[in-house]
Formats: C-alpha cells, sequence, structure tokens
C-alpha cells in the first residue's frame, strides 16, 4: 500500500493524497484489468494525515499485511467537509485514467460518513457500480429505487448511539419494496463500531467479486 497524490487542476478540493493498494497478483486478473474497491472513512479520519486512514477498515485490513483481490483506493476527506458525490466522481474518472480498471468491476464501501458518502455516491451514479456495501451510513430513501438493479449490502450495530439502526433501516425497507437487490446484517451486540465485524467477514469480499456492472435498462 503506498500515498499517492492526485491533483485535479483548479479542484483543491481532491489535490491531496490518498491511499493505493495493488495485489500482488494483479497481472492474472481477467483480462490484464483489475477489479477497483473504493473505500471512504468516517468524520475521524479527515484532515491531511493519510496515516489516520489505517485506523479503520479497509486501509488497516492491509497496513496488517491482509491481502485483498482488488485495487484499493481510500481517499481523505478535506477537514471540516464531508463527502460529496461530485467530487468521488471525478477521483474515480482520474483513478480509471491511471490504472487498468475493469469498468464492469467497481465496487463502494464506506463506515459511517462513509457509509453515507457510499449511498449519496451510488445514488448519483447509480449505473457505475456493480455493488456497494454502507456501513451505519444515512442515506435518502425516497430516492433509493433508482438502486434496485444494484446488489447492496448493508451492515449496521443495533446499539448505534451515533447513527441510528433506523437510517440504515428505512434505507433496506425502501429498497425491499421496490424489488432491490439488498442484505441486511445487524451485529446486536455492536453500538457505532459495526465496520470492524464487517470487514472480518469473509464473504464480503467473494459477494463483492461475483458482482458485475448490470448495464442500465
Amino acid at each position: 500500500m503506498e500515498v499517492r497524490t492526485l491533483p485535479l487542476g483548479d479542484w483543491p478540493a481532491l489535490q491531496r493524497r490518498y491511499l493505493f493498494y495493488e495485489p500482488e497478483d494483479a497481472v492474472s486478473a481477467e483480462g490484464g484489468r483489475l477489479p477497483l474497491l473504493l473505500s471512504l472513512h468516517g468524520a475521524g479520519e479527515r484532515g491531511d494525515d493519510p496515516d489516520l486512514l489505517l485506523l479503520h477498515g479497509i486501509p488497516k485490513r492491509l497496513s496488517e499485511r491482509e491481502d485483498l483481490p482488488f485495487v484499493v483506493v481510500a481517499p481523505q476527506c478535506p477537514a471540516d467537509e464531508r463527502w460529496a458525490a461530485d467530487s468521488l466522481a471525478r477521483f474515480l474518472d482520474e483513478v480509471e485514467r491511471g490504472s487498468p480498471i475493469d469498468p464492469d468491476r467497481i465496487y463502494v464501501t464506506g463506515l459511517s460518513m462513509g457509509g453515507s458518502g457510499t449511498w449519496s455516491l451510488a445514488l448519483a451514479q447509480p449505473h457505475r457500480f456493480a455493488a456497494i456495501a454502507p456501513i451505519c451510513g444515512r442515506g435518502d430513501p425516497t430516492q433509493v429505487s433508482v438502486l434496485r438493479h444494484l446488489p447492496v449490502w448493508v451492515f449496521h450495530g443495533a446499539r448505534d448511539p451515533l447513527v441510528p439502526l433506523t437510517r440504515s433501516e428505512e434505507m433496506v425497507d425502501a429498497l425491499r419494496q421496490c424489488g432491490g437487490d439488498v442484505r441486511f446484517t445487524v451485529y446486536p451486540d455492536a453500538d457505532h463500531d459495526s465496520w470492524t465485524q464487517a470487514y472480518a467477514t469473509s464473504e464480503l469480499y467473494r459477494w463483492l467479486l461475483e458482482a458485475r456492472r448490470r448495464p442500465a435498462n
């Protein structure tokens, strides 16, 4: 895993460093093009210090030398800001230009503020991704029907005091009502940190890799 810089001209919000990981067996990926996992951190990891990204989630697992079968990119949100779908979309555009990414195998996951960012980005670009896994995030259930084609796996802690379980429940219920492809895991004893258990679930990574982007109807 390495720290990279992605300057985007007149867009200072993304003129900053991000973490980049490429699996060792990248050359054996399908057609030489690699699956990409975008990892979005929570509010506590905002700022200019990329070491903060190693505290939780996917980057933490990679820092502990656990291999994952994806290219992983983990941008850092500026201090006092929140994930914005348009900024993340432009970030992904640049990452795709610079690496041999399979456009049909792009996945998004995030925790807390990053879980909300996952919902927001998918709602803004519903046909860009193969699957998403928001963890203890918030979304807009009135808009979720645009994701009914998209495999979604939602995680939340039943005792979460910061983002109530109801925020995930309402998204899942809305998806189910419109025929969405959604899984929902609730950890009965977890508080806000439901991501440690979620990212320790090996089935999550197999489930992601089984998904391919579905064409727009």
